[in-house]
């Protein structure tokens, strides 16, 4: 019986070492294969991650797919409402705050790109000149090489009114090492003398609606304690409390399905999906797949002459790029976009293109909405073969702040049809008052004579204002050759002042006032302008106010130390006085001069805030429009008299 025993103790302790010698033998996974991964989301900032991250835990949590993310910044020009870190040591909050926030979402690992997060800007082209693009596409495409993703997924690049040019800038790196992951070329001292080798990323989304090939991905089913994908992302995201994310705990919005748009793919495209993974995994043996670029159907038709309008160099310089990129597909579908001054005449350039070898020769015809008016109506050409010019129409705009208008152009050649339209923004344009000699006096004849700026609830760029008494301000301007003096008589019904006397950044966090100055007029970003964010008092009564988005950010005790500021409370709610010198400004002003300039009123009604809470419930401004603080071709102009 003994024997008995032993010999089935030796045989229970057998079977236990060859389940542990072949456990062993498989192992877990290592080496390449531990790195594998399905999909690599490509962000700007911690907290990008918010329009898929319902998206990300359904394939996370749900499917168990492998997902890492990669950052091109840390976060570190963002604000902070949770405490005082500010810059590098803010980075280093957001990083944590990111990690608990993806380890949640079930993103396995996360990489930064050590790019610069400055301030707000509209550019692509300004956000790629101050990070190092090249090291930024060569970390990230080491990141494809060693983890070979199946599916990136990113920022729409395109250069949309309203959006962040460090979003743009994330989804211009992801398209381009999609291409160049795979291309032994491109920085080929990884393959050399890294171990790791060329990968083709099989598909490349870009986050919302663009183009027809779209994929639709529902995060409303029961995935994990008895959660939805869209719940588990509000509890995820919650984690971003810097950044005011602490409630997004329960966002319904968080259950829509979330839409992405196909850009390039190694399997067929379809017009709609449901799947991300749809036609994947894509069989190959060894070899980098061919790559379908973009949807053969989307490719223009050729026609008997180009006809198109010049819009911001910006977009111009997006278009190039695309094409470079192989999507022009997608561009195409980008209406241009052209700023001109309401109430006065405006070039608007165009481009007339012969793109055959035989002589062309018609008219173009010009349409714009009642009471707009162009000059000449008709505009005949005559093209030897394949020769482009340029030329430009005059347009003018009703006077004040009319809508947008669209302007269309149109020709037939051989019979043929051929058109193509724009879209033009009007700016408001005033005037700054010369002095009289002898100084200025804030409660003389002459400052009262002057005609004020009207910011009314109407002029709204973000946010709702409930009427005159809740937000609006009449601005004032003057100046006498060496200093431009602004006045801003502010209407707010319950004046908040939260932030303290240490925390002078962030205007748009309060009741602010945000001056906004362009020497040149119409400058592609803010970088060549002056900006400055006024608190009308502080937590001690005091005003303050430091520059941002600019070239020279900080507080003007340092950043501009010749502005000279007043602030006093009113029976219906501020005043803010400002004397800016010139020679901070820029150089050459002088009388006749024109200048870019917007003036936007920040206004929250919280008034029982915690010292720094972000409170901005509403943003007005005398040129309104979605994301104008960091695109000046949208400020209206001022000349000077």
């Amino acid at each position: 019986m003994k024997n008995s025993h032993l010999r089935t103790l030796c045989c229970l302790q057998a079977a236990c070492l060859f389940f542990c010698f072949s456990a062993d033998a498989a192992g877990p996974a290592q080496g390449s294969a531990l790195l594998k991964t399905d999909i690599l989301g490509v962000f700007a900032h911690p907290d990008d991650e918010t329009g898929v991250a319902s998206t990300l835990a359904h394939y996370a949590l749900g499917e168990g797919k492998t997902i890492v993310n990669s950052y091109c910044t840390r976060g570190e020009g963002g604000g902070n409402m949770v405490g005082n870190q500010y810059g590098p040591s803010l980075g280093v909050l957001r990083e944590i705050e990111l990690r608990d926030c993806l380890t949640q979402l079930g993103v396995r690992h996360w990489y930064f790109l050590e790019q610069v997060d400055f301030a707000y800007t509209e550019s692509i082209w300004a956000t790629l000149k101050r990070w190092n693009k090249e090291k930024a596409l060569e970390r990230l495409v080491r990141i494809i090489r060693n983890h070979r993703p199946e599916i990136i997924v990113t920022m729409n690049p395109a250069p949309r009114p309203g959006q962040h040019g460090h979003h743009q800038a994330a989804g211009v790196l992801a398209t381009e090492a999609f291409r160049l992951s795979a291309d032994p070329s491109a920085f080929p001292k990884q393959i050399e003398r890294e171990g790791i080798h060329p990968w083709q990323v099989r598909k490349l989304y870009y986050g919302g609606s663009m183009g027809d090939h779209q994929a639709v991905i529902k995060s409303t089913a029961v995935i994990r304690d008895g959660l939805s994908a869209g719940q588990l992302a509000g509890e995820a995201l919650s984690n971003h409390r810097s950044q005011g994310f602490g409630r997004m705990r329960g966002a319904t919005w968080l259950q829509r399905p979330r839409t992405f748009s196909l850009v390039h793919s190694v399997v067929p495209f379809m017009i709609e999906e449901r799947d991300l993974f749809r036609g994947l995994p894509f069989k190959i043996d060894d070899l980098t797949p061919p790559l379908i670029l973009s949807p053969a159907t989307k490719l223009p038709r050729a026609a008997p002459l180009k006809l198109r309008f010049v819009t911001r160099p910006g977009i111009e310089r997006y278009k190039v790029w695309a094409r470079e990129q192989f999507i022009e597909h997608l561009s195409q579908q980008f209406d241009p976009d052209v700023p001109i001054v309401a109430g006065e005449w405006n070039d608007v350039v165009l481009e007339i293109g012969n793109p055959g070898k035989d002589l062309v020769e018609g008219e173009v015809r010009f349409h714009l909405p009642k009471d707009w008016r162009v000059d000449p109506i008709v505009l005949p050409y005559s093209l030897k073969g394949h020769l482009d010019i340029e030329t430009s129409v005059r347009v003018k705009p009703p006077a004040g702040l009319p809508a947008d208008g669209s302007i269309r152009m149109g020709s037939e050649v051989n019979g043929i049809s051929v058109a193509t339209e724009a879209n033009l923004h009007p700016v408001p344009i005033g005037k700054i008052s010369r002095m009289p000699d002898g100084g200025l006096d804030w409660d003389s004849p002459f400052w009262a004579r002057i005609k004020p700026l009207r910011i009314l609830p109407e002029h709204n760029v973000q946010g709702k204002v409930d009427g005159l008494q809740d937000s609006s301000a009449l601005v004032k301007l003057a100046h006498d050759r060496a200093f431009v003096y602004i006045e801003a008589d502010v209407m707010d019904d319950r004046v908040v002042s939260n932030i303290e006397p240490n925390d002078i950044r962030g205007h748009w966090r309060s009741d602010s006032v945000e001056v906004c100055l362009d020497p040149v007029g119409g400058a592609e970003d803010s970088f060549s302008t002056f900006k400055v964010g006024i608190f009308p008092f502080d937590t001690v009564g005091q005003v303050r106010a430091a520059r941002d988005a600019d070239a020279n950010q900080g507080p003007v005790e340092e950043t501009a130390p010749g502005t000279e500021l007043i602030s006093l409370r009113t029976d219906h709610g501020y005043l803010i006085r400002v004397k800016i010198p010139f020679n901070e400004i820029g150089d050459d002003i002088v009388s006749g001069s024109r200048l870019g300039f917007n003036i936007i009123i920040y206004d929250g009604d919280k008034t029982d805030a915690e010292p720094g809470e972000n409170i901005n419930e509403s943003r007005l401004a005398w040129a309104p429009r979605s994301g104008v603080q960091g695109r000046p071709e949208d400020w209206g102009r001022i000349d000077l008299e």
